[in-house]
């Protein structure tokens, strides 16, 4: 699933949570912008694909 997120969000993710109802992926911090797109358009892209929540946190 991490290598499946990391294309989609087009960024290196450094770690992953996966909770019952969301993702939590941390990523680099000067990538979070990238990680979420326009209008947070790649994370809900990924969202729909994945089928749960993903929270993109900054490190």
């Amino acid at each position: 699933m991490k290598d499946r997120l990391e294309k989609m969000l087009n960024v290196k993710i450094l770690e992953m949570e996966e909770l019952e109802d969301k993702i939590i992926v941390y990523v680099p911090k000067d990538q979070v912008r990238i990680a979420v797109g326009s209008g947070g358009a790649a994370v809900k892209a990924a969202e729909l694909v994945i089928g749960r929540k993903i929270e993109v946190v900054g490190r």
